[in-house]
């Protein structure tokens, strides 16, 4: 359970938030119930497995980070084969779940299954990984279309690239809580990359964020229920900035924590203008 992050669910939350705007999108407000239930356990299942997988991929780093040390691997309460075996089985449930979908949504699922399994390893060359975990959390929004409208149009993509942006200001200052010991480990981070622009560059993605949630609501024609939702985003997003400026470790994992809250206030604003109008 704690491999899987059971115990911790904000990452299930995140990655769900998105899935669930895109199915309401799709399906104009009243999406197919089983499809929604399918996408809700799809993406425990996923979630658990991609956190297997980073532990797995991070076992010699955890136990010298501050925040993992008491990580499953790090602590040696697992082995590698039961890890690897917790991970196929994760996988392979995924995708007996999403066998009734169509064929579209199937394919889909390739690229999101590689992305979620490789991330990891990006921490190693890739100087902003959290932009390919951007990838790897917006990846639901392009199987969402495919399974409520059997397409996946340009609107979907720049879902995708909004979400992109999200995940790229959290999981940045989440990375900020950590670079001491991601200095000492040598591994990638964007917190690192940027630098001293580390706050200002967590507030720029949330500004495209936000710019592109706007234009896709324009786009849709929703009503007045959306743009409360974002005006509440912003006003969230500037206590971050609060939180994270002084660069402090507790601050820090707490804003990214309160991103749980953007996704819902904005799931909230989404399905009220569906559902109210």
């Amino acid at each position: 359970m704690q491999l899987m992050r059971m115990d911790k669910p904000i990452g299930t939350f995140l990655l769900l938030w998105p899935t669930l705007w895109a199915l309401l999108i799709a399906g104009h407000g009243r999406p197919d119930p089983l499809i929604v239930l399918i996408f809700i356990i799809g993406t425990f299942l996923m979630r658990s497995a991609g956190c297997v997988v980073n532990d797995y991929a991070d076992r010699d780093f955890d136990a010298h980070v501050a925040r993992t040390r008491l990580r499953p691997f790090a602590r040696g309460a697992v082995s590698k084969k039961e890890a690897l075996l917790l991970a196929a089985g994760l996988a392979l449930l995924s995708l007996l779940l999403i066998l009734p979908l169509n064929r579209l949504t199937l394919l889909l699922s390739l690229p999101a299954l590689f992305i979620a399994a490789t991330y990891p390893y990006t921490k190693r060359f890739f100087p902003v990984p959290q932009a390919y975990l951007g990838l790897a959390f917006s990846f639901g929004i392009p199987m969402a279309f495919a399974a409520q409208a059997g397409e996946v149009p340009t609107l979907a993509w720049l879902l995708l690239l909004a979400n992109a942006c999200w995940t790229l200001a959290y999981d940045t200052a989440y990375a900020i809580s950590d670079k001491p010991d991601d200095i000492k480990i040598g591994i990638k981070t964007s917190a690192l990359t940027f630098g001293d622009y580390d706050v200002l560059a967590v507030m720029l993605f949330h500004a495209a964020f936000l710019a592109l949630m706007t234009g896709i609501g324009l786009h849709l024609a929703l009503n007045w229920p959306y743009y409360l939702s974002l005006l509440c985003a912003i006003a969230l997003m500037a206590k971050q900035y609060l939180d994270i400026r002084e660069r402090d470790r507790a601050a820090c994992f707490k804003a990214f924590l309160d991103n749980n809250r953007v996704g819902a206030v904005i799931f909230a604003g989404v399905a009220a203008s569906y559902w109210l109008f």
